[in-house]
């Protein structure tokens, strides 16, 4: 493969330090650009990509943003992080995204390298950049460090051999088993999410599925039921995360609704148990 890392990834944040984003410490790398649009997205600025309005300009106290010849550009130097432009977007959006090469990238995993174990990429849904994934996963494990990709998995990723050549394990959104849940939660069915699932299983490229658990809105029972025994019978081993709704940012016009109960967890865990994984765990 020819060396291609002048590619340009929309990166709306690194986190250098995380330990929730897969197997041991792991930078996490979050992408822009999002072809769900679920209801309790607590993140909606990830969704679209900036078009440049302007409307967020006039808020910005330290004169972060800017519009220079009709775009919209950043400084992340002058940056205070206060938020006040992703407040004012209402376009499900964020001024605030780097474009950067995969070298640029390299150069701030080469600078914490010792202390990780490896990247995920998460998003937004980081699929959808999987050229500029494929370069990165390639460079990143010339470091002997492990690559992980967080996704929605409606994308077809078991079809796609050059990104999962370089790829060592997904962690993967299992929203709603029944297809027609999952497109009213999200804008797109399920049958590719399952396809994945299924496929990327029987390559041992899953670390975790996860569902988040919104009471009222969707049939849980089912999709912790029927996703846990999908899960079995693909591999005991792969950890099952059923992760509490919390409202914190979620779009109050789109879901208002309150989180589940303690022992409703514990109920649903027993079931994913009972169906023979091996490792759950609950956050």
């Amino acid at each position: 493969m020819e060396n291609r890392k002048g590619s340009i990834g929309y990166i709306n944040k690194i986190i250098p330090f995380s330990n929730v984003d897969g197997e041991g410490n792991r930078m996490a790398i979050f992408l822009q650009g999002c072809n769900y649009n679920c209801l309790y997205c607590h993140n909606p600025e990830t969704i679209n990509r900036c078009v440049s309005c302007g409307k967020c300009v006039p808020e910005c106290p330290v004169s972060a943003i800017t519009m220079v010849d009709g775009q919209v550009e950043y400084d992340i130097d002058k940056c205070v992080n206060c938020d006040k432009c992703v407040a004012a977007c209402d376009k499900n959006s964020s001024p605030k995204i780097s474009k950067l090469t995969v070298a640029e990238i390299l150069e701030k995993v080469e600078k914490v390298k010792l202390f990780i174990s490896g990247i995920t990429v998460s998003g937004g849904e980081c699929s959808l950049q999987s050229d500029f994934l494929v370069e990165l996963f390639t460079e990143v494990k010339k470091l002997g460090l492990t690559t992980f990709m967080d996704t929605n998995a409606s994308t077809a990723i078991c079809d796609n051999k050059e990104l999962l050549a370089v790829t060592d394990k997904t962690m993967i959104d299992l929203k709603a088993f029944s297809s027609e849940e999952n497109k009213m939660l999200t804008g797109i069915d399920n049958e590719m999410v399952i396809r994945n699932i299924k496929e990327l299983g029987a390559m041992d490229k899953i670390y975790e599925i996860r569902t988040v658990v919104v009471p009222e809105v969707l049939d849980n029972k089912r999709t912790v039921d029927e996703g846990s025994k999908l899960i079995a019978s693909i591999n005991t081993e792969i950890q099952y995360k059923l992760i509490k709704y919390r409202p914190m940012g979620v779009r109050k016009e789109l879901l208002n609704t309150s989180s589940p109960t303690t022992e409703y967890m514990k109920e649903l865990e027993a079931i994913v148990n009972g169906n023979g994984i091996k490792n759950t765990l609950i956050v």
